[in-house]
C-alpha cells in the first residue's frame, strides 16, 4: 500500500501541537504545583507545640553569611625520657556565603577571598543538619598552614607553615528530648521561630579523628628535625543541656553544652620510626559547646551570629593533648 503524504503531514502537525511551548509550559506548571504542594505539606507538618515553636512567614529565605573557622592543638608530655611541648594553630579560614532555602530545602555557595588570591591553601568542608529531634555537625579539614612553637628538652624551635600536614575529621550528633518545645533550627538555621523560652536535655555522640605528619619541607629547612607522625581517633558518648531564651518578640539567645566521655580511642605516636601507642587514660573527653543570638528586625528581616566549638582533652599519663576546633558565623537574612 502506498503511503499518503497528506496523512504524514497531519501526524507531524499534531505532534507539534502536542509539544508546543504553551502545552509544555502548562505541563511544567502542573508538575511544579504538585511538587510545591508536597513541599508545603512537609514544611508545615511538625511535631512542635505551636505555642512555643512555629514556622516563619514566606516560602523563600535568602541569607548572606560571613564565616570564620580555626583549629589549634596543644600537646605536652615526656617521650623517650625527654619533656616536649607543642603549641600549634592553623590559619583562620574566612569565607562569604550566599544561601537560599525554599520551604525548608536549602543550598548555599561560599567563596574564600584568600584562596582566590592564592594565599590560602588549606581545604575545609563543613556540613550541618538541624532537625526537630536529631541534629549533627560534621567537618573535615586538611591544613598545611599549621604553625607554632615546639619545645624538646631545652631547645625551642619554630614550626612554620608547610612543615606539617594536618588532617582532622569531627562529627557530633545530638538527640533532643524536649523536641516539642525546644528548637535547634530556630537558633541555627532560622527555619523555625522560637516563640517562648524552653530548654531540653540532650544525648549525644562524638567522634574525632585525624593525623599530623611532618613534611619534606621541614627536613629541608631543619635536617636535624625528627620525623613525627601522630594519629588519633576517639569515640565518645554523653549528655548535656540546651536552652533557648526568648526576650520580647525579637531576641533569641541559645546556649548548650554536650560533654562526651571517650569509650574508644586509637592513639599512636611515631618518632623517627619508633612507635608508641596510647597508655592507660586518666582523662579522656570531648566537649561540644554552642551559642547563638538572633534578632528579628521585622517579620521578613533578621540577623544574628552563631558559634560552634569542639574541645577535646586526652591525658594518657605521659602525654596530654588538647585540641580546639571552632566555627563562628554572622548572618543577615530576608524571607519572601
Amino acid at each position: 500500500m502506498k503511503e499518503c503524504p497528506i496523512g504524514r503531514y497531519v501526524l507531524l502537525f499534531m505532534a507539534l501541537l502536542a509539544f508546543s511551548p504553551a502545552r509544555a509550559e502548562g505541563r511544567l506548571k502542573k508538575i511544579w504545583t504538585k511538587v510545591d504542594g508536597i513541599l508545603a505539606e512537609r514544611y508545615y507538618r511538625t511535631s512542635y507545640d505551636t505555642n512555643y515553636v512555629v514556622r516563619p512567614v514566606g516560602k523563600l529565605t535568602l541569607k548572606l553569611r560571613y564565616n570564620v573557622t580555626g583549629n589549634s592543638i596543644h600537646a605536652k608530655g615526656t617521650v623517650n625520657d625527654v619533656y616536649s611541648r607543642a603549641d600549634l594553630s592553623t590559619s583562620h579560614k574566612m569565607t562569604i556565603s550566599i544561601g537560599v532555602a525554599y520551604r525548608g530545602l536549602a543550598a548555599s555557595y561560599a567563596i574564600n577571598p584568600a584562596k582566590l588570591g592564592g594565599s590560602y591553601n588549606d581545604y575545609e568542608l563543613n556540613f550541618n543538619y538541624f532537625g526537630s529531634r536529631l541534629s549533627f555537625d560534621a567537618s573535615y579539614q586538611r591544613s598545611y598552614s599549621m604553625s607554632g612553637n615546639v619545645e624538646r628538652g631545652d631547645v625551642t624551635s619554630r614550626m612554620e607553615q608547610g612543615d606539617v600536614t594536618m588532617k582532622v575529621f569531627n562529627i557530633t550528633g545530638y538527640y533532643c528530648f524536649n523536641h516539642h518545645r525546644f528548637s535547634f533550627p530556630a537558633a541555627f538555621n532560622q527555619s523555625y521561630i522560637q516563640r517562648r523560652s524552653a530548654g531540653s536535655w540532650l544525648a549525644g555522640l562524638s567522634y574525632q579523628g585525624g593525623s599530623i605528619v611532618t613534611n619534606e619541607e621541614l627536613k629541608v629547612r631543619r635536617p636535624e628535625a625528627p620525623e613525627v607522625t601522630m594519629k588519633v581517633g576517639h569515640l565518645g558518648i554523653g549528655g548535656g543541656y540546651g536552652y533557648n531564651l526568648v526576650l520580647g518578640k525579637r531576641w533569641l539567645i541559645h546556649l548548650s553544652a554536650l560533654p562526651t566521655f571517650v569509650v574508644y580511642n586509637r592513639n599512636k605516636l611515631t618518632i623517627n620510626g619508633n612507635e608508641r601507642g596510647a597508655g592507660p587514660m586518666r582523662f579522656n573527653m570531648i566537649f561540644n559547646e554552642r551559642a547563638a543570638i538572633n534578632f528579628t528586625i521585622s517579620p521578613r528581616w533578621f540577623l544574628g551570629a552563631t558559634l560552634v566549638m569542639s574541645n577535646s582533652l586526652f591525658d594518657d599519663k605521659n602525654v596530654i593533648i588538647n585540641q580546639n576546633k571552632w566555627v563562628a558565623r554572622a548572618f543577615v537574612g530576608m524571607r519572601l
